[in-house]
């Protein structure tokens, strides 16, 4: 296909941030189906063009369409955007694949890392749609703020940089600013890392801690990020961009984010089955804190908060242990 002519979009995922960008992009006149697994929340977001279980409160255009058919998904689409959690982006892969969609251009919006292969979301991609065109999209974007029209940016990374400002034509608007990029690699990991050190600010919050102590756990954490994204082949000025300090930033501060939400219930002394099993979304940052941490150790890597976190949540060490741990680690100059 070339590039700059896609009529029509589709989005595999009806979560919160795939709904927000079918709002987004039906606002600027784009066709676009939504796919989802759950065919119950596909009739409920049909009959009452709000998705109750994933984006309460945002009325959705009635020209946007709604499946539970991955074919009819995919053969929508010109663009397709994935948009799905981390952890069920394979299996949904190997639904796609017997589809028609190796003449599509694909955008990926899933951030993590995979716990047992260590691979980035667009690798997984790639093993199940070999060659296919495909973006990055990330950046420090809470899905009610771009659904209610509030100024966003995010950045569009791809090695091929005329793919990438295609792309970015398509969700750039007045509200949503994109930028490109081509280090994907320091894309997906910044997008993918600072949930976990999300999680560790809201811990600090649980704990009833200050600002300074949160401030500490997201400069450190950059730091950290920084570290393992450069020795996984990442440019070091990516992670003081839109898809690291930017996103990492919205993710450890926002009373909305899911991870920070999550990190606050673990500081408050409540254990991780228990947060997890009364949320409707999913958390990134658990299943990425320990592919990180195991990452960590393979590459030799420091990552002292992303550790302590780990710990917590699957060690049951306690958080203000956890806390008086990285306070009375060895002096070190910054």
């Amino acid at each position: 296909m070339a590039l700059n002519t896609y009529k029509r979009i589709s989005i595999i995922g009806d979560g919160g941030w795939g709904t927000t960008l079918a709002i987004h992009l039906s606002r600027k006149k784009f066709p676009v189906t939504v796919w989802g697994a759950f065919p119950e929340n596909i009739a409920q977001c049909v009959k009452s063009h709000e998705n109750k279980r994933f984006l309460p409160g945002f009325k959705i255009p009635s020209q946007v369409r709604f499946t539970a058919d991955i074919n009819d998904a995919i053969s929508f689409g010109d663009l397709i955007v994935l948009c799905v959690p981390s952890e069920y982006l394979a299996v949904t892969l190997t639904r796609i694949q017997p589809t028609s969609y190796k003449d599509k251009v694909f955008v990926s919006v899933v951030k993590g890392i995979q716990p047992k292969t260590f691979k980035r979301m667009s690798e997984i991609i790639h093993d199940h749609l070999p060659h296919v065109p495909l973006v990055v999209l990330s950046g420090p974007t809470i899905a009610p703020e771009v659904a209610a029209g509030i100024p966003t940016t995010a950045v569009a990374a791809c090695s091929n940089e005329k793919l990438a400002v295609s792309v970015q034509k398509v969700f750039n608007s007045d509200t949503f600013r994109i930028y490109t990029n081509t280090d994907v690699i320091g894309v997906e990991v910044g997008g993918s890392v600072k949930n976990v050190i999300a999680l560790a600010c809201g811990i600090c919050d649980g704990l009833k801690l200050g600002t300074n102590t949160k401030a500490a756990i997201l400069t450190r954490g950059l730091a950290e990020i920084t570290r393992l994204g450069m020795a996984l082949g990442g440019r070091k000025e990516t992670f003081y961009g839109l898809a690291g300090l930017g996103d990492l930033a919205t993710t450890c501060f926002s009373p909305k984010s899911r991870n920070r939400t999550v990190g606050e219930a673990l500081g408050q002394g409540r254990k991780i089955k228990d947060v997890l099993r009364s949320m409707s979304a999913v958390a990134e940052g658990v299943v990425t804190a320990r592919a990180v941490y195991h990452l960590a150790l393979k590459k030799k890597i420091a990552m002292p908060i992303v550790t302590e976190v780990y710990r917590i949540i699957f060690e049951n060490k306690s958080a203000k242990r956890a806390m008086k741990d990285l306070m009375g680690r060895s002096l070190k100059s910054e």
